[in-house]
């Protein structure tokens, strides 16, 4: 265990403190803040329920369903039981580490933003790739930016990073194929007329 913390603090130095620049000093924070992602998720679940009707409204109660339980999980479970605390938060690293925004909340592992947002793009991955494809892997990359962004702005560990990504691989997995097998999207062959605005 204290070779994986020394790992982990070394990788946390070199991502935090020295892979930078001016640039990304600018970019990153902002991906950290919900006005940044949520006009993609809300634009989702209005496109879904414009488009596939009642399948639509339980798609979206999945979807929020799945970012629930997967924050409540991890911010009032886990979080809890852990106590780590956050390394802009640290007397000790603190000292060492690149704030570029106000440190959140106390606890550290495992992230929320990595358990949340890795949850919602495996349930997007496999309640919608029949039908717009391979596409759909796109929001794995959306939910790595979002990640490793918490690392850059000074706010995780690289572990809280890692295991906040597990446990919402697990939970969006779960929840996209409870869905998946009790209601789903009809294929796009089966598709009636009225399905985006024809007929």
């Amino acid at each position: 265990m204290q070779d994986l913390l020394k790992f982990d603090y070394r990788l946390f130095f070199v991502l935090n403190g020295h892979w930078h620049a001016p640039w990304l000093d600018t970019i990153f924070p902002f991906f950290r803040n919900p006005f940044f992602w949520a006009p993609l998720y809300l634009f989702l679940v209005l496109f879904m329920l414009i488009n596939f009707r009642w399948r639509g409204w339980w798609w979206v109660l999945f979807f929020l369903l799945t970012f629930a339980v997967t924050d409540y999980t991890c911010g009032n479970i886990i979080k809890d039981l852990t106590l780590r605390m956050r390394p802009c938060n640290d007397p000790v690293m603190s000292q060492h580490t690149r704030s570029l925004v106000p440190c959140a909340g106390h606890h550290s592992f495992p992230s929320n933003h990595a358990a949340n947002h890795f949850a919602l793009a495996m349930f997007l991955f496999l309640t919608l790739r029949e039908r717009f494809g391979r596409w759909m892997g796109l929001f794995f990359v959306w939910a790595f930016l979002v990640s490793y962004a918490q690392i850059y702005v000074g706010q995780h560990y690289p572990t809280d990073i890692v295991a906040g990504t597990a446990l919402g691989l697990v939970i969006g997995t779960l929840t996209a194929l409870f869905y998946n097998r009790r209601i789903g999207l009809p294929a796009a062959a089966d598709e009636p007329e009225e399905y985006y605005g024809a007929g």
